[in-house]
């Protein structure tokens, strides 16, 4: 696990941020008070001076989430090193340290930058980096710190090549662990063939700042990946950490890593995984799913593995975003103050889940009659069935959306309030993009 003091007592200190205009949503009135003080006050998402649109996370949600995937991970004999891009949230990042992550996952220099700001000792940084300036910034952290590890992928020769020309000019004293990307023809990084990872490995091997760690790569950009050709690329990368130990490419290492894992295949990983013979030194089973945290009402509803499993459990969507309706110039159409600049649209269009009425503040689950069909910069186009039971909507309702996409949620928003099912706000999430 990763150590929770150090990230704890860097987290605390964003309680100290001055609430302003740089934080949409949030009530005017609050100008100037620290983000404790206001989230002391408990006030009301929808009565304590919040604005539309305004984007929350549900405290049970969230809580039921984290606590699912703590006891899947250990129960399954895997790692976790959920992916911070997801959130970009330190207090959520705190959260899943304080829920057994062994660590956080990373995609670039830029994100372990942040992750370092508050704390965090332990990094898979899942990409090749070749940028000078980026490794000189790591192999000083290194450095400077005995109890940061970090784990990176490699997956060309001319990669390694740029790594190591990079930390012998950097003076880099500890030994860069480099982990052997497998991707998959068509799909994304990561070497095509076992030929190619030998290849890279073999560079690794003659360059003098980069120690071979383990194997990993990215199951969900196989093209058309189904659950067959999941689980026939999740054995070949088994094998190739069999393989490569056998042949003592690790080393002096003393765990080896083997990672993968989104948020649609962690039950073919565990699987497989699980199925991998024991080696020479203990293997470090390192699962990076990142979304599960709050989970979503489009893509991540439809692709978790809990579907396939329903006997483990179910993820609960953690996100509404409250829009208000301002125009209702025709019959069959609402129009919402919250659009492009609000809610993502990359992996599906929002979709109504509640109505809290204007008039007298009643909150009404909606499951039919209104379909968000349109996003313009600040405007949702809502089309409402006439006649349909509850798909009633007059000028100044609340309306609260469910979307789809967690990584495109969270950065279009810098300060998020957390809030209880009653709508009490209990604290704020700082996101740093």
């Amino acid at each position: 696990m990763a150590t929770a003091d150090a990230t704890a007592d860097a987290v605390a200190q964003l309680a100290d941020t001055r609430v302003d205009h740089r934080f949409k949503g949030l009530p005017p009135d609050a100008e100037g008070l620290t983000v404790g003080a206001l989230a002391a006050e408990r006030r009301s998402l929808f009565t304590g001076g919040f604005t539309t649109p305004v984007l929350a996370l549900s405290a049970e949600a969230l809580d039921h989430n984290l606590a699912l995937m703590e006891r899947w991970s250990a129960g399954h004999g895997l790692a976790f090193a959920p992916h911070g891009k997801t959130t970009m949230a330190p207090q959520l990042l705190e959260r899943q340290i304080a829920h057994g992550a062994w660590g956080i996952t990373a995609a670039t220099v830029s994100q372990v930058r942040v992750y370092r700001a508050h704390g965090i000792r332990r990094v898979f940084l899942a990409n090749e980096v070749v940028d000078a300036a980026a490794l000189r910034w790591l192999a000083a952290e290194l450095d400077a710190d005995p109890d940061f590890r970090l784990f990176t992928y490699v997956d060309s020769v001319r990669g390694v090549e740029l790594m190591d020309a990079a930390l012998r000019a950097a003076g880099a004293r500890r030994p860069f662990d480099v982990v052997v990307e497998l991707g998959a023809a068509g799909g994304r990084t990561g070497c095509r063939t076992e030929a190619d990872c030998t290849a890279v490995a073999d560079a690794v091997a003659d360059a003098g700042t980069l120690r071979l760690a383990g194997v990993g790569g990215y199951e969900a950009e196989i093209p058309g990946a189904d659950g067959d050709l999941v689980r026939a690329w999740l054995r070949r990368l088994t094998a190739l950490a069999a393989e490569f130990d056998k042949a003592g490419r690790f080393g002096d290492v003393a765990e080896i890593v083997v990672s993968a894992g989104g948020s649609s295949w962690f039950d073919a990983v565990a699987e497989v995984f699980g199925e991998l013979p024991e080696l020479s030194v203990p293997v470090l089973k390192l699962l990076r799913s990142g979304a599960y945290i709050t989970h979503d009402d489009g893509t991540y509803e439809k692709k978790t593995p809990f579907n396939r499993h329903p006997e483990e459990g179910e993820l609960r969507p953690a996100f509404r975003l409250w829009a208000q309706v301002v125009s209702r110039p025709e019959p069959g159409r609402a129009y919402l103050n919250a659009g492009k600049r609000d809610v993502p649209y990359d992996l599906g269009l929002p979709v109504v889940r509640a109505v809290r009425s204007a008039r007298d503040g009643s909150v009404r689950d909606v499951a039919a009659g209104m379909t968000v069909i349109g996003l313009a910069d600040q405007h949702a186009f809502v089309e409402l069935e006439e006649g349909q039971e509850g798909a009633e909507l007059e000028v100044g309702d609340w309306v609260g959306l469910g979307l789809s996409h967690p990584c495109t949620v969270f950065d279009k928003w810098q300060l998020i309030p957390l809030a209880t099912e009653d709508g009490t706000v209990t604290d704020y999430i700082r996101t740093f993009f």
